[in-house]
């Protein structure tokens, strides 16, 4: 599963840096396409002149239209490259490494989903045909954690009821900590990027208030510069957070259904060991 969590972060990883490169490109290329356009306006204002109004209106028709300058995505790559880099990529990286972890966590989940009325019926069937063997290997074929623990129950079930519950009870612990793995890691990440967005707020007003002593004076241009990344860590960390908290209580929801099965199902399974006779 460490596999899965590291191939999904390299994923997005990729997928948002390229993401930033690209908005890094557009606010480089600005510049030199503004100056350009001042040039060839200052060359060329003589000639407009002589244009017919038809030629004019013709030109700007064909004149390029910035078709993603009002868009979500546009405007947020925009203000990620403005918040600064230094404070928005630890943000990111929170980012990154939650969602990774989340993918894991759900594909895991969702393979130790288990049809436990179906398997509970082929074990009855099996322990009442006197079965066991039968029983075992139908766990054994069967995925998810109630189908392990109903194994280690059957496995130790010829030692006395007392027993096969004590292995039952002992194996659910151990099956609980595997649901519960790794959602350490998610708490940490969503405790972690407002912080490091209040981080950068902080920094960002240190650098409003260092530029006003520097001036002598206080101008809002002056100040705009340290606001703005203030705000937009904070911001950007708040965001972060709030998405990683939503898959982190579905995970927590999902574990506590698959915990509260697995305690009913191996309730059922010690009745049936009682019922047929396996003491």
């Amino acid at each position: 599963m460490k596999k899965i969590v590291l191939f999904t972060a390299g994923l997005l990883a990729m997928a948002l840096m390229g993401f930033g490169f690209d908005a890094q490109a557009q606010g480089k290329t600005a510049q030199p396409a503004t100056a350009k356009t001042a040039d060839t306006a200052t060359q060329t204002k003589g000639d407009t002149a002589a244009n017919s109004p038809s030629d004019t209106a013709a030109a700007e028709s064909a004149a390029p239209v910035n078709e993603g300058g009002d868009s979500i995505h546009y405007v947020f790559k925009q203000k990620f490259i403005e918040g600064d880099v230094i404070w928005m990529a630890p943000v990111l990286i929170c980012l990154i490494f939650g969602l990774g972890v989340i993918i894991e966590r759900v594909i895991y989940l969702n393979l130790a989903t288990t049809n436990t009325t179906k398997l509970l019926a082929k074990v009855e069937d099996s322990l009442k045909a006197g079965n066991l063997e039968g029983a075992k290997e139908i766990c054994r074929n069967t995925r998810g954690p109630v189908a392990s623990i109903f194994y280690q129950g059957l496995e130790r079930s010829g030692e006395g009821v007392d027993i096969a519950e004590k292995a039952v009870t002992s194996y659910g612990s151990v099956q609980m900590g595997q649901l519960e793995k790794g959602l350490i890691w998610i708490s940490l990440f969503i405790a972690l990027a407002p912080m490091l967005g209040f981080l950068g707020t902080v920094v960002g007003m240190i650098q409003a208030f260092d530029a006003i002593e520097i001036a002598g004076d206080i101008s809002p241009s002056l100040v705009a510069g340290g606001i703005k990344v203030a705000l937009l860590t904070t911001v950007f960390g708040l965001i972060v957070a709030m998405i990683l908290q939503v898959f982190y209580n579905y995970l927590i929801s999902k574990v506590d259904s698959l915990v509260n099965t697995m305690e009913d199902s191996s309730i059922s399974l010690i009745d049936l060991l009682v019922k047929y006779g396996k003491k």
